[in-house]
């Protein structure tokens, strides 16, 4: 239909989770345990009406949510089973799974990695168990690594610990002994992102009456302290919140940060295809109704201009290690003179990347490309 090459990266949307959490502006519902068979088997009718019209050939696929590990082992099975059926995996060299640390046991950790699972997303977020609080979390620290130890057992290789700063209350040493006990734990990647105060959220509304407040320096400090303990160890600081030993960085999202053509299935799901972009609509019982149906399903798509496109991507290529070809700039000139003259960009071999300063500006710069 719009695809005109093979279609590499696959993206799911799990909406269910057993919590809302205050912070969290993504599509999820709770308590819809009586709507999972039906939608799974909406999930794998999109999945045919997407192989009839278009040439998937999957590299990455990564499922997301919401809690895709709140799913029942038997759910699991039709699911990835039915993915297996439906879809040419030849190629497949990364298939990704968020888990919640309070919804994964032995068992459920086998199956999915006898599954074809290869890389695991662990939503720790803090090892101290005051701070899981404040973030409304369903777990606590022992039961994330007790997680943690749960996958390695089942075999699993490539694991992300997702980590989050600038949690209210946070202070600096509480933010180093997270960290300390992240690398001792000997992951192969961790994404430590710095909370943001969505729209919608509790969080924002909370941030609105006073109750929080932001401290850019107080962020800026835990930001630098992050990249000096991580890559002290020997992580690779491969993009603003990413970081990985060598060979282990996340080829799903290396595949959005080049622009690449991408599908994602489920509710509230994007999908880009060259200059094509549409989102699924977000409502779990609309969309599985309207697939089961055969009806359309996307809350609404866009027809991108070129220029647009390109800026999109350079605005994600100068946050990553490679950054940007510099010949390919010439429409920002001044805004990269101007950065550069700030200290924020530098030329490295013909390419343009962020300079430690940079990136504690990496929003900023990346927001003069789009």
């Amino acid at each position: 239909m719009w695809a005109v090459s093979a279609i590499r990266h696959l993206y799911f949307h799990i909406p269910f989770c057993p919590k809302l959490c205050p912070y969290c502006s993504f599509y999820v519902e709770t308590g819809s345990k009586n709507k999972t068979t039906r939608f799974l088997d909406a999930l794998l009718r999109e999945v045919e009406v997407a192989t009839g019209t278009n040439d998937l050939q999957p590299e990455t696929i990564y499922f997301g949510g919401g809690t895709p590990s709140a799913l029942t082992g038997d759910q699991l099975k039709y699911l990835l089973g039915g993915l297996r059926a439906r879809l040419d995996l030849r190629h497949l060299r990364e298939w990704t799974f968020e888990v919640n640390p309070a919804t994964v046991r032995a068992d459920k950790a086998r199956l999915l990695h006898d599954a074809g699972i290869s890389r695991i997303s662990l939503g720790v977020q803090s090892w101290d168990d005051a701070l899981l609080k404040t973030l409304g979390r369903v777990h606590n620290a022992a039961q994330a690594e007790n997680t943690f130890g749960i996958l390695r057992d089942a075999g699993f290789q490539n694991i992300n610990i997702d980590l989050m700063f600038a949690v209210p209350g946070q202070t600096l040493t509480q933010w180093q002994s997270t960290l300390a006990h992240t690398i001792a734990l000997r992951p192969e990647h961790v994404s430590s992102y710095c909370l943001t105060y969505e729209e919608d959220t509790e969080y924002f509304r909370q941030l609105q009456l006073g109750t929080f407040r932001q401290d850019d320096e107080r962020d800026a400090a835990l930001f630098e302290t992050t990249i000096d303990t991580l890559t002290a160890a020997e992580f690779d600081h491969y993009e603003i919140s990413n970081y990985a030993r060598p060979g282990f960085e996340s080829a799903h999202n290396f595949a959005y940060w080049r622009g690449a053509d991408y599908l994602g299935f489920g509710p509230s799901a994007f999908s880009t295809l060259g200059l094509h972009r549409w989102q699924n609509i977000p409502d779990t019982a609309t969309y599985t109704e309207r697939v089961l149906a055969g009806e359309p399903v996307a809350q609404f798509s866009e027809e991108l201009s070129p220029a647009t496109r390109a800026g999109e991507i350079a605005a994600f290529a100068v946050r990553t290690r490679e950054g940007i070809a510099t010949n390919s700039l010439d429409r920002w000139r001044e805004e990269i003179r101007e950065f550069r003259e700030l200290g924020f960009l530098e030329d490295r071999g013909g390419r343009t990347i962020l300079t430690r300063r940079g990136k504690l500006m990496a929003d900023s710069v990346a927001e003069a490309f789009v």
